[in-house]
């Protein structure tokens, strides 16, 4: 088991120039409990199988659970597959650590990332995984290098961070953004560390940030029980969504089509907006049954387009007939809350599940 120092762990509570840290500091490092970080062959541990793609184009909903892992001593607050491929799952954990796991083979943690102080809110990946942010209650966002578990920066505003996204443009993967607890939206350039951009017309802590419009646009929420939409390096509201019946929504999804936003609103169900210039509510789809008032559970749909899925406060697992809205299947998945659930980017009857048990499940169709 090795722990490395990160190198970019100066003295405490210093950045460069001198300026204090905003955030808790907090001694970065890594464990890694694979067999070896490289095969025979001189690949990397993190690197995609060879033979990785998609099984069918149609998804099927799972029923039995094939894998748990467990490693968090405290509830799991979201999970993200590695892009394009899945072969690895990351998790953040409220015991304040980062953890990825082997998903095609061992099944086994392949690398505990530790650098936060308190319990990790968010996490996002790089385009091609080898990088990836975590957003902690300790006001700290960090971007760590997927390998080899190093810190490569700290970004901090003293508030904070709900959720963390990097721009999806392959040309700005440098660019960071922030939904913060002071109502603001902060982009930063990774390269320089500097904030470039405030987006500030919330009125309540920012709890997710979508991107529509290839790119040009994203879709914020926030405790303010608004959306509001905004043209990418611009602060202008170029559109604000707050109806007097409209509730907070901690989480946003966007279809397979990129047409339709699938929103998970606190009064137990799904609303439907539309991309497109006007964003206007579809008042044909709702989804509901599900109990996720006062819980920010993850809306997601299948890779096909064909599935809304969502966790509840109950432990459970729903999925819905996008066409037909009807409640297709629930997996009861969890003790306590399953906040997340991810569909599998290229085995299409996988569904991965987290909850405040600490755990977190793997599903199958068959």
């Amino acid at each position: 088991m090795k722990t490395r120092k990160s190198p970019h762990e100066k003295k405490k509570g210093e950045k460069e120039g001198g300026e204090k840290e905003k955030g808790e500091a907090f001694a970065d490092k890594s464990t890694f409990h694979g067999k070896e970080e490289k095969d025979y062959q001189g690949r990397s541990w993190i690197a995609p199988p060879k033979d990785a793609k998609a099984s069918n184009d149609h998804c099927y909903i799972p029923k039995r659970l094939v894998h748990t892992w467990s490693g968090h001593t405290k509830g799991v607050s979201a999970i993200r597959f590695f892009p394009k491929h899945g072969h690895l799952i990351l998790s953040a954990g409220m015991d304040s650590k980062v953890k990825i796991w082997d998903v095609f083979n061992s099944g086994k943690c392949m690398r505990t990332y530790m650098g936060h102080g308190k319990a990790v809110r968010d996490i996002w990946f790089s385009n091609d995984g080898s990088k990836f942010l975590s957003a902690g209650y300790d006001k700290n966002i960090k971007y760590w290098d997927t390998e080899t578990g190093q810190v490569i920066s700290t970004f901090s505003t003293g508030k904070i961070p709900y959720v963390v996204r990097l721009n999806p443009d392959e040309d700005k993967q440098n660019v960071l953004l922030a939904g913060m607890s002071d109502k603001k939206i902060v982009q930063w350039d990774m390269n320089t560390g500097q904030i470039t951009q405030e987006y500030d017309q919330h009125l309540g802590a920012v709890n997710t940030i979508t991107f529509v419009d290839n790119n040009r646009r994203f879709v914020t929420s926030s405790d303010d029980k608004s959306l509001r939409v905004w043209e990418y390096g611009i602060p202008v509201v170029i559109k604000y969504i707050s109806e007097p019946h409209m509730h907070s929504m901690p989480s946003i999804a966007l279809h397979p089509n990129s047409n339709w936003l699938a929103c998970q609103s606190l009064d137990n169900q799904i609303l439907i907006y539309s991309t497109r210039e006007r964003f206007q509510l579809n008042k044909k789809k709702r989804f509901a049954g599900h109990i996720a008032a006062g819980y920010a559970c993850q809306v997601n749909f299948s890779p096909d387009g064909r599935f809304v899925m969502s966790g509840d406060g109950e432990g459970r697992c729903w999925f819905w007939d996008w066409k037909s809205c009807k409640v297709f299947r629930t997996l009861k998945c969890h003790e306590g809350v399953c906040i997340g659930a991810e569909w599998h980017p290229l085995e299409q009857s996988k569904v991965a599940t987290c909850g405040w048990d600490g755990l977190i499940k793997y599903w199958y169709e068959f």
